[in-house]
């Protein structure tokens, strides 16, 4: 009976994880939580309880801000703005080339004392001394290139969702834009330095330490320029 148990529990295994490289094969990678350090799982959407307000006689009120105050981000469910702006290029070509030869050959002076008389057993005659004869060579020749070009430049309103014990701030945003139909989706998240924020109120993407910054879309044109599910799984997995 154990054994049938373990069967179908690798089998379960194999199973899922088939399941979900198919999964990721149609819908495309997944971006990896927020990290810091990476272990830290993600953190959710928090929300603030409502403030309660003042008495009439009083000077000041909770929550209210000062005019000659600090302004940006500091707190969980402030906004800041996140200006993206991504003009990556990257060019790699290699090339490898491999050769080897070999040989190796090996005689019997004796051989029970029938080394003279296998002569008579093969048409072409027999040698002793030039027995066994190998030889081997090997070639391969590869070479690749890749040549990238990437521009991003985009405007979006993140917040602050947790407050880590250093003061940093975890970010995340999210804008959706949909024009007849088909909706762009831009999201961000990561981890700011309250002293990288400039007194705009904004920071720039590359001071977003565990930046995870995605700009796609869904609708007919993403669906149109998408590899059809069955061609990506036959892609994916033919060993051809």
């Amino acid at each position: 009976m154990r054994p049938i148990t373990v069967a179908a529990l690798s089998l379960s295994a194999l199973s899922l994880a088939a399941c979900s490289t198919a999964i990721e094969a149609v819908k495309g990678p997944e971006l990896a939580p927020i990290g810091y350090p990476a272990a830290l799982v993600p953190v959710e959407q928090a929300y603030l309880p409502e403030p309660t307000s003042a008495s009439a006689n009083s000077l000041w009120r909770t929550g209210a801000r000062s005019f000659f105050g600090d302004q940006r981000a500091r707190r969980v469910g402030d906004i800041l703005t996140v200006a993206i702006d991504i003009n990556d290029r990257a060019q790699t070509q290699n090339a490898t080339q491999r050769s080897r030869s070999n040989s190796a050959s090996g005689g019997v002076t004796h051989f029970f004392g029938l080394e003279n008389s296998l002569g008579r057993a093969f048409p072409g005659g027999f040698d002793p001394a030039n027995m066994i004869g190998t030889e081997g060579e090997v070639t391969a020749n590869g070479s690749g290139s890749v040549n990238r070009s990437e521009r991003v430049n985009l405007t979006v309103a993140a917040v602050v969702t947790a407050v880590m014990p250093n003061g940093n701030l975890v970010i995340q945003g999210r804008q959706e834009v949909r024009t007849n139909r088909e909706v762009r989706e831009l999201t961000v998240a990561g981890i700011v330095r309250p002293e990288d924020i400039s007194s705009a109120n904004t920071i720039r993407h590359s001071q977003i330490a565990e930046a995870r910054i995605s700009y796609g879309g869904r609708g007919d044109i993403s669906r149109m320029q998408a590899t059809p599910a069955a061609q990506s799984l036959v892609e994916r997995f033919s060993p051809f």
